[in-house]
């Protein structure tokens, strides 16, 4: 399968929108689309239910997945291919299922990997210094 082929795959990512508690959604992309491209379409899916975000653009806000802040400009691929890794595991798994009973899809990410966070920059700099924002730190590609 070719490089571009891959990118152009589809994949569901939960998330969960945190603004203090969790309000978990899903979106459906491509592995080719940029972590901006998805906070834009979290955007889509989010403005009609909270109203502090009719107003907001994707730049004002974040995606955290395993207490590591990602990047805008990095895409999924670019996790996927490297294989990146959280404090706690995968940055993302959208390997097929080990349990037989479910359907194979190796377009749906796991259950065993969290719901990432999206969030309001403005909610993280208000409270960074208290749990479980103190966790979260930028991702290093040169961690592992």
């Amino acid at each position: 399968m070719t490089q571009a082929s891959l990118k152009d795959e589809p994949i569901t990512v939960t998330f969960s929108y945190w603004d203090g508690s969790g309000h978990r959604r899903n979106v459906t992309l491509k592995k080719g689309n940029s972590i901006y491209q998805f906070l834009q379409r979290c955007l889509d899916t989010l403005r009609p239910e909270f109203s502090e975000l009719k107003t907001v653009s994707a730049d004002q806000l974040m995606y955290v997945k395993e207490d590591l802040i990602l990047p805008h400009h990095y895409t999924f691929y670019d996790f996927i291919v490297t294989k990146a890794r959280g404090k706690s595991g995968p940055l993302f798994q959208f390997d097929a299922s080990d349990d037989i009973r479910l359907v194979n899809d190796a377009t749906q990410e796991k259950q065993d990997s969290h719901a990432g966070k999206v969030l309001l920059r403005s909610w993280y700099e208000r409270n960074k210094h208290i749990f479980p924002a103190s966790r979260w730190e930028p991702y290093d590609p040169t961690k592992t």
